[in-house]
């Protein structure tokens, strides 16, 4: 049995790998601890092989105010967090990190792309990362995630962003992008293959399909059962946008991870199939 320790109660991807890794009965055993209140540091990390940490704070406008908020949870946490295990004899530490580490809302991002943030979300993230990664060693395995946008059934984001577009309007822009996501229930799956695997270094999850914002829309509007037409007129309006405003950017640019998968651990959920789980 692999005994798989959470460090983020009530976290959207910690409670759906939570609820994922029930589906293989005695082979796993998946506990979560909150970080909030501080009494993690008291909890015994040594009986665990695995801590998945998830904690952190995003989806969130930033501001000079909370800016410190960002380094506090989400980079001297995170170390906190892997130092405790590391010394408690954990064999390996998840990192969920971020696609936002490259600072990038349009273009593809290869191996070779150096890291370079803009927000403090992806800064905090880029300077855990960094810290973690140092306390590799034999004895311990630091894996680190760099999910594209992550979506499924109640996330927050700008999936939800889409879905509230798509209940609205009847017209939508047709725009021939393409994006890297990855739906929740791949990313627990692909997160359950680095664990077997004893993972070590970065790794890049995503679904095996590119993502057409258009399309998606256009899913979307089938589950709901309504009727959405996607103009080019509006494509172009929304192209010209991409120019000059980052929201439009971020909806309609096509931002991709062009790295070779590497994982193997049996079929993902393919897109139209997760849209229709995910409205």
């Amino acid at each position: 049995m692999k005994k798989i320790l959470i460090t983020g109660a009530n976290s959207y991807i910690g409670v759906s790998f939570d609820v994922f890794m029930q589906n293989f009965g005695q082979d796993y055993k998946v506990d979560t601890v909150d970080m909030i209140d501080g009494t993690w540091r008291g909890k015994d990390f040594s009986a665990y092989d695995v801590v998945f940490h998830v904690a952190g704070i995003a989806h969130q406008k930033e501001t000079k105010e909370n800016a410190p908020s960002y380094y506090k949870i989400n980079r001297d946490l995170a170390i906190e967090v892997a130092t405790k295990a590391k010394e408690q004899g954990v064999k390996q530490f998840v990192f969920l990190s971020t696609m936002s580490v490259y600072g990038m809302n349009t273009g593809v991002i290869t191996k070779d792309t150096p890291p370079s943030p803009k927000s403090n979300y992806g800064k905090s993230k880029l300077q855990a990362e960094e810290q973690i990664l140092l306390l590799q060693s034999d004895n311990f395995v630091v894996t680190v995630l760099r999910p594209p946008m992550v979506y499924g059934k109640d996330c927050r984001g700008n999936f939800q962003s889409v879905v509230k577009l798509v209940k609205k309007t009847c017209i939508f822009p047709r725009v021939k992008n393409q994006r890297s996501l990855i739906y929740v229930e791949n990313l627990c799956k692909q997160v359950k293959w680095v664990i077997d695997k004893e993972y070590k270094g970065l790794f890049f999850p995503q679904n095996e399909e590119l993502i057409q914002t258009s399309k998606m829309a256009k899913l979307i509007a089938k589950k709901l059962g309504k009727k959405l037409y996607l103009s080019y007129i509006l494509g172009f309006g929304v192209k010209v946008l991409t120019l000059f405003f980052k929201p439009a950017k971020k909806a309609f640019g096509s931002l991709i991870y062009d790295i070779e998968k590497e994982y193997d651990g049996g079929d993902l959920v393919k897109f139209e199939q997760s849209i229709e789980q995910s409205v």
